[in-house]
């Protein structure tokens, strides 16, 4: 099982209006994970500052001073622990411009090695609460390549496939959502990309879909209690002959199918290929194959 690996914690923590006790919630997080040999902490959206219609009635209602101690705080405790904590939170804009809903990618020395602005927001979120982003965050921890989403994102998929054709291993989708069929997408998009997707909600929605993370065959590898403030640590070994099928099997060949050249190249001209009736006799023995495809990536 030679190669990169990498674990990671998948965090489960309230989140309340104070930035100040979020941020205490998450160094708590950071050692708990850390002392079970995580090298990545990741926590959910708003987890730092708060979440719209959660704890933010308006804008006016944040703290962004305290947001920007506890992000401080969060880093001094990274490189102090050695790990790397990708943290929800709003960041604010120039006024009167809206804050961005971001994940902060914080690296193990302490900085702010990245930021994640969502792309995809809600009606309410762009009509009432947030700028939107527009660029994808990949970042690398121990030659591991982690990818970023956040909640309502889990329904285009085409955010999901942008991962993987970036090379990213891992995707870290937080999302302050009571929403089931969220953590069933997260599940599926893991299984037809081939992706680690590590899923994390805050305390108070997991009675609807606590946390877990999914295998890069869409299997739930592990999960977090419902209503527990809770860490999760999976490693992440993409070398264990475990993932043979999804990550050197059909992993190339579904990037060679979505680039299409594959069928193309064997595109047929033939009118029958144009003709809606089905044909009128037997195809001439020796026509096609008889190869069995059980086992084949697909």
């Amino acid at each position: 099982m030679a190669g990169p690996a990498v674990t990671v914690a998948t965090v489960q923590c309230p989140v309340t209006g104070s930035p100040a006790h979020n941020a205490a919630a998450i160094v708590r997080a950071m050692r708990r994970a850390a002392a079970r040999g995580a090298r990545v902490v990741h926590c959910t959206e708003g987890a730092l500052s708060g979440y719209t219609r959660e704890q933010i009635p308006s804008w006016d209602a944040v703290d962004f001073a305290a947001v920007r101690a506890g992000l401080e705080r969060i880093a001094a405790e990274a490189r102090r622990l050695g790990v790397w904590a990708v943290v929800g939170s709003a960041h604010a804009l120039t006024p009167p411009n809206r804050p961005h809903n971001a994940l902060y990618v914080v690296s193990d020395r302490g900085e702010i090695a990245g930021r994640y602005d969502k792309r995809r927001c809600s009606n309410n979120e762009i009509n009432n609460w947030y700028s939107p982003g527009f660029e994808p965050c990949v970042f690398a921890v121990d030659g591991i390549r982690f990818g970023c989403a956040l909640c309502i994102e889990v329904n285009f998929p085409e955010l999901f496939v942008e991962a993987a054709g970036l090379g990213v291993d891992v995707m870290l989708l937080s999302a302050y959502s009571r929403d089931p069929i969220y953590g069933v997408l997260a599940q599926a998009h893991a299984a037809a990309n081939n992706l680690w997707v590590s899923y994390s909600v805050p305390v108070d929605a997991s009675p609807a879909y606590a946390s877990r993370m999914f295998g890069p065959d869409g299997s739930e590898v592990a999960r977090c209690r419902r209503r527990r403030d809770q860490v999760l640590v999976t490693p992440v070994v993409p070398g264990d002959p475990a993932w043979e099928i999804p990550l050197r099997r059909a992993r190339p060949w579904r990037a060679l199918a979505r680039a299409g050249g594959i069928y193309e190249a064997r595109r047929v001209d033939d009118p029958r290929s144009r003709a809606l009736e089905p044909l009128a006799r037997r195809l001439p023995s020796g026509t096609g194959s008889d190869v069995r495809t059980k086992g084949r990536p697909g």
